[in-house]
């Protein structure tokens, strides 16, 4: 069984930065795709950024310029590095690891864009 655990979220001024982590534990295959989704009160959950186990990256245009995700093959960890945030950029954000047509996801960190 698969468990990822998210960390790194918080309360963060407009223009500010933070920095997620997502650390996969348990049976893992070698090629996967991680990623970051989000979900604001209201809509439906969407794609910020995904990263395949090669490290090609996929980002949604309104991240692109801003967000950075990157990941440790290593620790099986994936970072999303998150710059000039704005207040729409407010929501839960969810970890995901694809692989074999298999997912898992985690359980979510609450980032809070606000002056």
């Amino acid at each position: 069984q698969v468990q990822l655990m998210e960390s790194g979220g918080g309360l963060v001024q407009p223009g500010g930065s933070l920095r997620l982590s997502c650390a996969a534990s348990g049976r893992i295959f070698r090629f996967n795709i991680m990623g970051w989704y989000r979900q604001a009160p209201g809509k439906q959950r969407e794609l910020v950024a995904t990263i395949t186990s090669g490290g090609s990256t996929n980002y949604a245009d309104s991240v692109k310029g801003r967000f950075t995700i990157s990941r440790d093959n290593a620790k099986t960890t994936v970072y999303l590095q998150m710059n000039s945030l704005k207040p729409e950029d407010t929501a839960v954000y969810y970890c995901k690891l694809e692989w074999g047509g298999f997912a898992s996801w985690g359980q979510g960190t609450q980032v809070i864009v606000s002056s």
